[in-house]
């Protein structure tokens, strides 16, 4: 190798070491804006009798303490790797931080990154009738079991329940989340009673959007999408959504999810390889200017008559490690590669994985293992 081509060699090396901080900077939470339900709701139970609730009102509090007759009380549930906060009015998901991840939003000064934005939450739940009544739990009142402001999982502990029951005139609701402390997931154990024999269908309203945390959240904004897996994964862009409209996709999925640059809120099928999901809706949000920074994200769930269902959530990073502990695939969350994908994926994947084996047994950081790695294959 001549003099020039040695100096050639040691530029591109110095760009290799410093491009990953410029190009993969720390990770910040996404934004969303969740609506209420607008649907008439009802319930019947086996007795045929029926109830009305009104419909859901003012945003959330984002305070821990903060009870109204709108929010309801926030309790907190706090791992080392997130602090979520889960409303008594509706069991909903109000708020998502990620411990480890550092917001870079305009005015966070450093704080951890949330995935929900204010007034927003996530895990709505309605149920639709064989009769086409729709009955939304936005507004029904849960009491909360352990009974306290929060609830702290420790490393190593076996998965933690925090159970909402609510009841309106013979009818009984009961929400159970469980939570892993070591993964950025939990899962999601639900009944209903006086169903009658024909079950019902869930709606989930799982997010519309993540809540942006970048410098630049017009970047941020153009990869806001929603992801779906039946046989392979498949991603629709928010951008590809025009305002009000509606976009099916046709499942069954066995898992869907929301993400935007950096994260990932989805909803998975407890078994892996059984798609849970009979479909899903995208409803195209107002837009800032030309990005489509919304879209509501609705998932379709069967409810046999006995009225139970179950799913997990994850709500984390956009790291191969973490989505790859999950299984079902949600390490592809991701999707890029177009046309070539079923070739670019397979070495990307063998690619990331020498990497993160040099990064974790030698220890090395993500640009000089990148720049080792160069070397090797150049030898």
């Amino acid at each position: 190798m001549d003099r020039n081509r040695l100096l050639l060699a040691f530029v591109l090396m110095l760009m290799v070491a410093i491009a990953p901080s410029l190009i993969w900077p720390p990770k910040k939470p996404a934004a969303g804006r969740l609506r209420g339900s607008a649907d008439s709701v009802a319930l019947r139970d086996s007795a045929a009798r029926s109830v009305r609730p009104s419909q859901p009102t003012a945003p959330p509090s984002t305070r821990s303490t903060a009870e109204s007759a709108d929010t309801g009380r926030i309790v907190l549930v706090t791992s080392p790797l997130y602090r979520l906060g889960f409303s008594t009015r509706g069991g909903l998901l109000r708020s998502a931080e990620l411990l480890q991840y550092q917001s870079f939003a305009p005015g966070d000064s450093a704080r951890p990154v949330q995935l929900v934005p204010k007034g927003d939450a996530f895990l709505r739940h309605r149920l639709v009738l064989p009769t086409g009544d729709t009955v939304s739990l936005d507004d029904w009142d849960f009491q909360p079991s352990p009974d306290a402001l929060g609830l702290v999982v420790h490393a190593g502990q076996a998965a933690t329940p925090l159970r909402f029951d609510a009841e309106r005139r013979g009818s009984h609701v009961t929400l159970e989340y469980s939570f892993v402390p070591d993964e950025y997931r939990f899962e999601v154990h639900g009944s209903v009673t006086g169903l009658g024999s024909g079950g019902a269908v869930l709606l989930i309203d799982l997010a519309s959007g993540l809540r942006s945390v970048e410098r630049d959240s017009l970047d941020d904004y153009r990869h806001y999408s929603v992801v779906t897996k039946a046989s392979k994964t498949e991603r629709t862009d928010f951008s590809s959504i025009r305002p009000d409209q509606r976009a099916l996709l046709n499942g069954p999925f066995e898992w869907v999810g929301v993400k935007s640059k950096y994260f990932l809120t989805a909803a998975l099928a407890l078994e892996e390889g059984q798609p849970t999901f009979g479909g899903a809706i995208a409803i195209g949000g107002p837009r800032i200017g030309k990005a489509a920074s919304r879209a509501t994200i609705l998932i379709t769930m069967p409810v046999p008559a006995a009225g139970t269902f179950r799913y997990s959530v994850y709500a984390g990073p956009l790291d191969y490690r973490q989505l790859g502990r999950m299984g079902h695939g949600l390490d592809d969350a991701n999707p890029y590669g177009g046309i070539f994908r079923p070739i670019v994926r397979p070495v990307s994947v063998f690619v990331t994985s020498i990497l993160l084996w040099m990064h974790g047994q030698l220890h090395l950081a993500y640009g000089w293992a990148l720049i080792l790695f160069g070397i090797v294959v150049r030898l």
